[in-house]
């Protein structure tokens, strides 16, 4: 299992969401290259950085600093937020970001996001469906989580046969912030669905047994930010989890 320990850019500093309102945000850290240097003498090989101005604008907002940070700190970094052209793409790739996350456009244009993942390659892309339970069903969140689809998780993942993606990242809206422990029965159903792709948990990792429940029902990666920010594991204890 991948670790990403997790950045989330807004204003150029390091903050969490509660359950991915912007309006619930949780300032943690000025240097995100402080903190990202952290990371890497930790041992973390990922990290995951988020543009949250750019995912609440619709557009790329701090994907300079996010080439900066790539290009001064040796690890590799996941990144999204604000991507909705293959130019946004290009530009991530080309700053030192090793795999774009493509959220809202891979569930409104998935045609599009297949043509960037046969341009680019499946290893840099990762699709990022963050999704709110309705029901028995879960919906998938989309605009900075402001806005919901019109399609189900399992009708989005539709569009992307198998061979067409490698990467996929779900995030339980509902879980994000709040320290409760990952969704395992949503993460155990997709992996069911879909074994074909990488699975990535996000949402609601309290402790580093989720990070083990999480890899028994088919996470092949977990996202920790706010557990790790405040202390309830360190970055050491979830990394040697992870290769255990």
């Amino acid at each position: 299992m991948i670790v990403y320990p997790a950045i989330d850019l807004r204003g150029g500093v390091c903050v969490r969401l509660m359950h991915g309102k912007f309006d619930q945000a949780t300032h943690y850290d000025d240097a995100p290259a402080k903190r990202l240097a952290a990371f890497r003498a930790s041992g973390a090989t990922w990290a995951h950085i988020v543009d949250l101005d750019g995912a609440e604008a619709g557009q790329a907002v701090q994907h300079d600093l996010i080439g900066e940070l790539a290009a001064a700190i040796d690890i590799r970094i996941q990144s999204g937020g604000g991507v909705r052209s293959a130019d946004d793409v290009v530009r991530l790739l080309d700053a030192g970001v090793s795999r774009v996350v493509v959220g809202s456009l891979a569930v409104t244009q998935p045609d599009e996001v297949l043509g960037w993942l046969e341009r680019f390659g499946v290893d840099h892309i990762t699709l990022a469906i963050d999704v709110k339970a309705d029901g028995d069903r879960y919906i998938p969140a989309l605009k900075g989580w402001t806005q919901a689809a019109e399609v189900d998780l399992w009708a989005a993942l539709d569009r992307y046969p198998v061979g067409t993606a490698k990467h996929l990242l779900v995030t339980d809206v509902g879980r994000d912030g709040a320290l409760t422990g990952p969704n395992l029965d949503l993460l155990a159903e997709i992996h069911q669905r879909r074994p074909d792709l990488w699975l990535q948990a996000s949402g609601g990792v309290a402790e580093v047994g989720d990070l083990t429940a999480a890899r028994s029902v088919g996470a092949s990666g977990a996202i920790i930010g706010r557990a790790l920010y405040e202390g309830r594991f360190t970055l050491e204890q979830a990394l040697e989890t992870a290769r255990a």
